[in-house]
């Protein structure tokens, strides 16, 4: 009996076909499910590219917010503007709530990265503010 059978032997490539076929298929559910995941990560990237360059535009926050400061009805609300490396701080002691309730709904509605924001009220129609703004 030094003879292999060949049934044994065809037998043992059914066997190798079909763990192949498993492994393959395992394969590619796994190929499937990483090519979605960079998808996503692709569009996270893209949308953060986004952001990044409008939130972190220096120029461009500068250039608005001078915009903004230098309106007309924002003149007499005496907004002291401190730059440093990181941002910039807007500070106004005696405001309105008319020019507060401007300046709030101008800076609301752009983009700007804000990291802090007191107002208090000091009176009846006088607040102060303290405005953070990171880029």
């Amino acid at each position: 009996m030094t003879r292999i059978n060949p049934l044994h032997i065809g037998a043992l490539v059914i066997l190798f076909l079909l763990f192949f076929t498993i492994k393959l298929s395992t394969l590619k559910d796994t190929l499937k499910h990483e090519k979605k995941t960079y998808q996503e990560t692709v569009q996270i990237a893209t949308k953060l590219q986004g952001l990044k360059t409008v939130y972190a535009d220096k120029i461009g926050v500068k250039k608005a917010l001078s915009r903004v400061l230098h309106q007309r009805i924002l003149k007499s609300a005496n907004i002291e503007k401190k730059l440093n490396a990181k941002g910039i701080v807007l500070t106004a002691e005696g405001i309105t709530l008319r020019e507060l309730n401007f300046f709030m709904g101008k800076i609301l509605n752009g983009s700007y990265r804000i990291t802090l924001l007191k107002i208090k009220r000091i009176s009846k129609d006088k607040a102060s503010l303290k405005l953070e703004i990171k880029w």
